[in-house]
């Protein structure tokens, strides 16, 4: 038996040991659980002779496997860790980098993984068990969470944690990055400034949610901000007037869940400035255009798309799910309530750039028609990475809204 075989039996030897002696006690403290590991590995220092180094491992894992969330601890604690993904006990795998790699961690039993999945749901003030098996819950330190329990999940209850850096992402880190350009930037922060719709489209973890921080960062903080989301993620900086508000699922009877949509209609009756909803996937994408229309400009919100125009189609669609609107009312609607779409995505080298900015110019025959500002045009890779700029394309078209705020459109 190596070294580490020895260490792991004497970890797991350890844990069950302190897991009897707390059974049941409720009052004992982190310090005195750390005294009885100490013990134990004293004990069991005795017996094979350890060193610092395996006595500093042996009571950080058991104290995680006690208090804290076990083989998940570590993760956490790793600032470069971008998301943690759990596929039944046997598998746990985390994102790094943009890559992803298998950790070769496990839990000991299936039991002690629903064990700190209840952890965490209840510590979001979530529920989740067989009659309710799917939850999104956000931890204290903002990431966001997504659990599928069996039967749903067939191989074992899943854990998804997306985590979000402790200080956010400004406009420099991403010019920093390469995701975009100052002068495109210095454009859309002009836009924002003068109160024009955004809606962001990209793919899963094209870094919508982190944009939509940044284009928020540029709203003055003279006015009044309402935001709007499933799990609160969204960290907006230099805005007092600001109120923040999250769904909620239904308790364990079904009864008593608030939608986004039913925030959108509270939140227009709340004197907002601007109304940001997190992100559009259903319903709610009626009221968020309709705040659109009716006095709400400088709203933002994101949705799950393919491309710029691609945006329009599945809002489109969302919305014809859940409305008796004819279609060309819809399209006109859509038309007049966005302003601009900001195109995300993640290219082949893991990196995520801006792709395009497009303008919603208005609507003829029925079709929607739009005016791209920005593409990017990719030039080369070189080692793994790609290399290209976003390309000024056209002009906008409509202008009015920069008049109004005293900008010349000569200035952008």
């Amino acid at each position: 038996m190596n070294r580490q075989e020895i260490i792991s039996l004497k970890t797991g030897e350890i844990k069950k040991e302190v897991q009897r002696e707390l059974e049941g006690r409720l009052d004992i403290d982190d310090d005195e659980v750390l005294r009885l590991i100490d013990d134990k590995i004293r004990l069991k220092n005795r017996q094979v002779a350890l060193l610092l180094s395996d006595k500093l491992c042996i009571r950080k894992d058991v104290f995680n496997a006690m208090r804290r969330l076990d083989v998940l601890q570590d993760l956490m604690d790793d600032p470069a860790v971008t998301e943690i993904m759990v596929n039944g006990m046997h598998s746990i795998f985390i994102e790094k980098g943009g890559a992803l790699y298998d950790t070769g961690r496990k839990f000991d039993s299936k039991e002690r993984l629903s064990d700190i999945i209840q952890q965490i749901v209840a510590g979001a003030n979530r529920t989740v068990n067989a009659a309710s098996p799917i939850v999104d819950a956000r931890l204290k330190d903002g990431s966001r969470v997504n659990v599928v329990l069996e039967p749903v999940a067939v191989n074992g209850p899943i854990l998804t944690i997306r985590r979000f850096p402790k200080v956010p992402i400004d406009g420099a880190s991403l010019v920093a990055l390469g995701s975009v350009s100052a002068e495109v930037l210095a454009f859309l922060k002009t836009l924002v400034k003068a109160r024009y719709n955004i809606l962001i489209s990209g793919g899963t973890g094209a870094g919508k949610t982190t944009f939509l921080n940044v284009l928020s960062g540029y709203i003055p903080d003279s006015e009044r901000i309402i935001t709007i989301e499933d799990s609160a993620e969204l960290m907006i900086q230099g805005i007092s007037n600001l109120v923040s508000l999250e769904a909620r699922n239904a308790n364990v009877e079904g009864c008593n869940a608030i939608t986004i949509r039913d925030l959108i209609k509270t939140a227009l009756r709340m004197r907002p400035d601007r109304v940001i909803v997190g992100e559009v996937r259903g319903s709610e994408s009626i009221d968020m255009l309709q705040a659109m229309n009716v006095g709400q400009d400088g709203s933002m919100s994101t949705i799950h798309a393919n491309s710029a125009q691609d945006a329009l189609s599945r809002l489109e669609t969302m919305m014809m799910l859940h409305t008796e609107i004819p279609i060309s009312a819809l399209r006109r609607q859509m038309a007049s309530g966005i302003d601009i779409i900001i195109h995300l995505s993640r290219l082949r080298d893991k990196s995520r750039r801006l792709m395009e900015i497009r303008e919603v110019t208005g609507c003829e025959k029925d079709e929607i028609t739009t005016n791209p500002i920005y593409v990017f045009e990719e030039k080369e890779e070189i080692k793994g990475r790609i290399y290209g700029e976003l390309k000024r394309t056209n002009d906008m078209i409509y202008t009015e809204k920069l008049r109004r705020a005293g900008i010349k459109t000569d200035e952008i």
